[in-house]
């Protein structure tokens, strides 16, 4: 039986050092010492129809990557005008591997460093 994108994305995100998840609004939330994920499931997030990760990512980021395929990525209401990035997981061409990159990056900036030190070699940092 194949995973849901809930229960892959909880699984990428759960296994960065020290991260834990938190119900807000409704919706699941991932956070290292700061929220660095959320899940937009179709009931969770207002005008969402497709299961999707908003994750923290810088703007030139979420720029490039809206502009380089918008079809998969998109900018999110509230955390969007942040920088933070949408992110389909509904596809049967989702790039899990890329969207682990994107959460890895976003654990980084929220994590405390000496945590990011102590597991850089780990996560490839």
């Amino acid at each position: 039986m194949t995973a849901s994108p809930l229960d892959r994305l909880r699984a990428l995100c759960l296994a960065l050092p020290e991260a834990r998840e938190v119900e807000a609004w409704g919706a699941p939330t991932f956070r290292v010492k700061t929220i660095f994920a959320m899940y937009a499931g179709p009931d969770e997030r207002p005008g969402r129809e497709r299961p999707a990760a908003w994750i923290k990512a810088d703007p030139a980021d979420q720029d490039w990557l809206v502009r380089s395929d918008p079809d998969r990525f998109f900018v999110p209401p509230y955390v969007g005008p942040k920088g933070w990035v949408g992110v389909h997981l509904d596809g049967a061409d989702t790039d899990w591997e890329h969207v682990t990159a994107l959460l890895v990056d976003a654990w980084k900036v929220s994590a405390p460093k000496k945590l990011v030190e102590q597991h850089a070699e780990r996560l490839g940092l």
